[in-house]
């Protein structure tokens, strides 16, 4: 019988989860039935339960709905607890169980495949959503020494320094305010402005050459904030592919006990996009 498990998200069409954990499954000979289904923040809790009652066992949860999945579980991780953002739900009796990968992972790959570890380093980060909220506390844990959050709507970048209570290192600044040229280290994107393919807009002229952008998202996502990184100056810049295949191989272990290998599976998927972008 195969274990039932799904992302959640709006939209999903594009997602490479199902992908990525039939991968991750092949490796140990698990029968995995693992699909995208499209919610969004109106109806989630509804298909949430459907697929629950239909033998859900975990879910992946994407955007819009990271804040809204926190809210549903009856116990979170610390982790989870903490940044107010749940990624990865786990069925345990009639409940479920919540947890937030996406900060392990975008360390990890961080650490592993870009040799960049946050310790000490001056961050921005553009967002202040689930997947940003993840990411601010995964920064401020691993020891860096400022990290600034900066999002459209000031007031959400404000309460999420505030949440992370760390005020010598955090702070909160408003986008049209925002001057890159005295030089951060990383730069990363987590607003989900790129899916809905808008090019992106930032009050710099002029980026270090030293300083690495990253982007949350993948592929096409992630090309207007990518370009506008390489076309203001900077010599470094990567999508979040390997974060993706990351949290996702934090997920599978939390619900089947045993971690994946990421190399091959990424290394597959780099190839696709590669192929699918030169179409």
């Amino acid at each position: 019988m195969h274990s039932r498990y799904a992302v959640f998200g709006q939209p999903i069409a594009h997602s490479l989860s199902p992908r990525i954990h039939t991968l991750f499954a092949a490796q140990f000979g698990i029968a995995l039935d693992y699909r995208a289904i499209e919610a969004g923040r109106e109806d989630f809790v509804q298909v949430l339960d459907a697929f629950a009652r239909n033998g859900g066992r975990g879910a992946n949860v994407t955007l819009p709905l990271k804040e809204d999945a926190a809210a549903l579980c009856a116990e979170c991780s610390e982790r989870a607890r903490r940044c107010g953002s749940v990624n990865t739900l786990l069925r345990v009796g009639d409940m479920w169980h919540g947890d937030s990968t996406d900060g392990a992972g975008l360390l990890r790959d961080l650490r592993e495949h870009h040799d960049f570890d946050p310790r000490d380093q001056r961050i921005l980060l553009l967002g202040a959503g689930g997947a940003a909220r993840a990411a601010a506390f995964a920064f401020i844990d691993a020891g860096a020494a400022e990290l600034v959050i900066a999002n459209r709507t000031f007031e959400r970048a404000d309460t999420l320094a505030a949440a992370i209570d760390a005020p010598s290192r955090v702070a909160a600044r408003a986008w049209t305010e925002l001057s890159i040229g005295d030089g951060f280290d990383l730069v990363v994107n987590a607003t989900a402005a790129g899916h809905a393919g808008a090019a992106f807009d930032l009050p710099c002229d002029r980026l270090a050459s030293r300083t690495f952008c990253y982007d949350l998202s993948y592929g096409k996502a992630a090309s207007p904030f990518l370009d506008w990184a390489r076309a203001t100056g900077a010599s470094h810049v990567s999508d979040g592919l390997g974060m993706l295949v990351e949290q996702a191989a934090e997920s599978f272990a939390i619900w089947h006990g045993r971690r994946p290998d990421t190399a091959p599976v990424h290394a597959e998927l780099r190839a696709q996009l590669v192929a699918a972008s030169k179409k």
